[in-house]
């Protein structure tokens, strides 16, 4: 752990969470997160849906809502970063507080409801960003949308053209509803909308789905049906859980969606659910309750092209995605990997 993240952990932790949250942007604003840009070796070097990427660790979707840090976060040792969630109109999310630490689990609860500053603001810092690794765009829709497939398609029309990747994001718990558009009839409408909207405006940019982790078997195999038939560029798996098994930190029954390590083995048995049902043809990205080397590369080894991680820098600090690449990287050596890509699904089996 770097100098910075010793020092700066203990203050944003005597802070309520989402104040700690605005007061880690901030800092990075003011430069001061340190790092040197991505970490990468010819091993760990790998392609997702055909991007490019210097090392499969990346940061999930809902850390930098707005946009506002993309060049900082890169020097953190990501290989891709992913911004948003974006609506069409800003909108302020659920009322406070909505973000709560669970320590005693390594987790948090948040119920913030996509509260952005909108697809028009997020996209003009998207325009202006400058960075050396891929970035993605999380689409979301308004609360009070009434027809949120237009509202996935009105955020790629506008921003979809300055990022690598944009994600259908159909799996947060906190816009009521939303999860409805992962069944069969809504989910192909509202993909089959997404790629036509991609095809015209955004050439070029791959669409991912992030689906939930409190799907069954029978839903599962839904949306790869659809997922294949419709031709999108891969899944991310997975967003938070509604689930509260296991937990003995005080805030365990707020409402809201869990991250963090609860979450590792059940997200990590959708992943290598997914692996099997696509048979490889989908890529797919693996998030939920990542905080070592070790763990990324048991997602890796489920069925993961590339990780996400967010939850767990609250408690290993920002250099932790620069450490999960470096020790992967002897990892994978160890194991007598020459990439990444060697080691994707090898020991997906244990998982299903």
């Amino acid at each position: 752990m770097s100098l910075a993240d010793r020092i700066g952990l203990p203050m944003l932790r005597k802070l309520p969470p989402e104040a700690a949250h605005t007061a880690s942007l901030m800092a990075l604003k003011l430069g001061l997160g340190g790092g040197r840009g991505p970490v990468t070796s010819p091993r760990l070097r790998c392609s997702v849906a055909g991007i490019e990427m210097p090392n499969p660790v990346g940061l999930a979707a809902g850390y930098d809502k707005n946009a506002e840090v993309i060049a900082p976060l890169a020097k953190l040792g990501f290989g891709f970063l992913e911004v948003g969630a974006a609506t069409p109109r800003a909108q302020p999310g659920n009322p406070k507080p909505r973000l709560f630490r669970l320590t005693q689990d390594r987790a948090a609860i948040n119920r913030f409801g996509f509260n952005n500053d909108g697809m028009q603001a997020i996209a003009e810092r998207l325009d202006a960003a400058r960075v050396s690794v891929p970035v993605g765009l999380n689409l979301g829709a308004n609360k009070d949308s009434a027809d949120r497939a237009a509202d996935f398609v009105a955020v790629l029309e506008r921003a979809g053209a300055a990022v690598d990747f944009a994600t259908v994001n159909v799996s947060s718990p906190n816009t009521e509803k939303l999860r409805d558009l992962q069944g069969k009839a809504a989910l192909y409408d509202l993909l089959d909308r997404v790629m036509s909207t991609r095809d015209r405006h955004a050439r070029g940019t791959k669409i991912f789905l992030k689906i939930a982790p409190d799907l069954t078997a029978n839903e599962l195999a839904e949306i790869v049906e659809v997922a294949l038939q419709i031709r999108i560029d891969g899944i991310i798996a997975t967003n938070t859980t509604l689930s509260r098994d296991g937990l003995s930190s005080a805030g365990k029954d707020q409402a809201g969606g869990l991250s963090g390590q609860p979450l590792f083995e059940r997200s990590t048995r959708i992943l290598a659910q997914l692996s099997h049902l696509t048979g490889g043809q989908l890529p797919l990205i693996g998030v939920g309750g990542v905080g070592s080397a070790a763990q990324a590369y048991a997602k890796i080894k489920a069925g993961a092209r590339a990780v996400q991680i967010y939850t767990a820098m609250v408690y290993e600090g920002p250099g932790l995605a620069a450490r999960i690449a470096q020790e992967l990287d002897a990892m994978l050596e160890a194991d007598g990997f020459a990439s990444v890509g060697e080691a994707v699904g090898s020991g997906r089996d244990a998982w299903l």
